[in-house]
């Protein structure tokens, strides 16, 4: 199963009033482990930048001035995501903006039940606990140190790794390597696949001295004790 983890900078909080991405940055894993491949893009938002937005992620206008703008890289986003699962916190939000800048650029947009909420299976796991990015960084002992600033890139990294956390870690499924279920020459697809009895039971561990001691300790229960009702 092939996912993008995915995050976005912005001028602004709404495209409908005239903000713009400014950052796109992508992860890519397969079978919930990072295959290496990132996408990554700074882009001209084609206006300038407030004070807010810049104090949160340090893109400024000379900085972009010469950057590419949106309809310039759409097709080239869009090939790198393919049929993927967007894995994303608060999708609401940056699903907002990137269907606003395909749409404006003539591109397919992308249908919302693509996006996988990070936030909102931190809140359904963790209710009324803090479910920021940061916040769940702490719950999961996962290294933000190098996150001075907002970037798109870095934080879909840390969230790929958040992510995996949140699912059950980094093999959800029990299955090393991510390689899918376990074989044997009976069942080489591994669907059916069950352990085998053992051929001898295993010795029991308990001492006879333990054993006495718990004989002892159920004759001082009564009669209706559960260790004296038949298996």
């Amino acid at each position: 199963m092939r996912e993008i983890v995915l995050d976005t900078e912005t001028t602004g909080f709404e495209p409908g009033e005239g903000h713009r991405i400014v950052e796109i940055g992508a992860v890519e894993l397969m079978n919930h482990l990072p295959t290496g491949r990132t996408w990554h893009q700074y882009i001209n938002p084609e206006r300038t930048m407030p004070k807010e937005a810049f104090e949160v992620h340090g893109l400024g206008d000379d900085f972009l001035r010469d950057k590419p703008v949106f309809i310039r890289i759409g097709r080239a986003f869009l090939d790198f995501i393919g049929d993927a699962q967007l894995v994303i916190h608060n999708a609401a939000f940056d699903m907002k903006f990137l269907n606003f800048e395909l749409e404006r650029a003539g591109l397919p947009t992308l249908p919302f039940v693509r996006a996988t909420d990070t936030l909102m299976i931190a809140r359904a796991r963790f209710p009324g606990s803090p479910a920021s990015l940061d916040a769940l960084c702490r719950r999961f002992g996962v290294d933000n140190s190098m996150r001075e600033k907002h970037g798109a890139l870095l934080d879909s990294e840390i969230l790929a790794e958040v992510y995996l956390e949140l699912i059950g870690g980094r093999q959800p499924d029990l299955v090393l390597g991510g390689a899918g279920p376990a074989q044997s020459r009976d069942d080489p697809g591994g669907v059916a696949w069950r352990p085998r009895p053992r051929a001898a039971p295993l010795p029991a561990r308990i001492t006879p001295e333990e054993a006495a001691a718990h004989e002892s300790m159920v004759a001082t229960l009564g009669a209706a004790a559960i260790w004296k009702k038949p298996a």
